[in-house]
């Protein structure tokens, strides 16, 4: 999944953020996701975010990768790819084998 963190420092904050490229579990009620150790819930009527940190209230966008790459909400930017899905990313989302060692997306 593609999880920007919408709260944390940019030069745009709540429109651009930190993000990353990795795995995430759902819970069994599908209305929360476990990345990093974080639990982020389903936010409902959330301007520019999807999700929010249940301890921190930070926001997030959560989605799921795309094979133009332009995973972002405002298209594509380097955004680092987690060491545990860099090959799965770069092989069945991107189809770009040759290019599964590089640790960044775009």
């Amino acid at each position: 999944m593609y999880v920007e963190n919408k709260s944390a420092g940019s030069d745009l904050p709540g429109i651009q953020g930190p993000a990353r490229i990795g795995r995430v579990v759902y819970s069994k009620s599908l209305q929360s996701i476990c990345y990093r150790g974080r639990r982020l819930a389903r936010a409902k009527g959330g301007y520019k975010y999807n999700h929010y940190d249940v301890e921190t209230h930070e926001h997030f966008w959560i989605s799921g990768p795309r094979r133009d790459g332009e995973d972002g909400l405002y298209g594509a930017r380097p955004t680092p790819i987690d060491e545990d899905v860099r090959e799965e990313y770069r092989t069945q989302i991107r189809k770009q084998p040759e290019r599964k060692h590089e640790k960044f997306s775009c």
